[in-house]
């Protein structure tokens, strides 16, 4: 779970992006792309210098954002990824990133059972997050929608 790498012993793209392909590569999966790239210089569809991915070097540090997209593919049947943007935040002696998208994730999609309990508190978590921070933009019928993924 990319968002919760502990950046001060991950800093480098390379190491993030294989922390976040660790439970795929377990099974023999993978995907064909990077985890994540840079957002915010230039305008380029994948700026950097900053990535998530197998090869990137660059140190990732306070400030930068990037994209958080891992994802799984099987030919010819399906794909899913869930993409968010995260900010890199320092708070004391601390590095981490921190969501800046707000867009909730589809439970229904997910098969809880395989979930560990520090997934599923993540996903609460989360849920929460994205309605304190958007709901006072939505109306009531939005509102109790969005509450329901809680």
């Amino acid at each position: 779970m990319v968002s919760k790498i502990n950046l001060k012993e991950n800093s480098i793209g390379k190491k993030i992006d294989a922390k976040a392909r660790k439970f795929l590569n377990e099974s023999n999966l993978d995907y064909a792309h990077g985890t994540g790239h840079g957002v915010g210089f230039f305008l380029n569809v994948h700026e950097g210098p900053q990535s998530l991915s197998k090869i990137n070097k660059i140190k990732i540090n306070e400030g930068m954002i990037l994209s958080n997209e891992p994802g799984y593919y099987e030919k010819n049947k399906f794909g899913i990824r869930i993409e968010n943007l995260v900010y890199v935040k320092k708070i004391k002696n601390k590095i981490f990133f921190e969501n800046l998208t707000m867009a909730p994730i589809e439970k229904d999609l997910i098969n809880f059972k395989l979930l560990t309990p520090f997934e599923k508190n993540y996903l609460f978590k989360y849920h929460i997050d994205v309605y304190s921070k958007i709901s006072k933009y939505l109306d009531l019928k939005e509102k109790r929608w969005l509450a329901s993924l809680i």
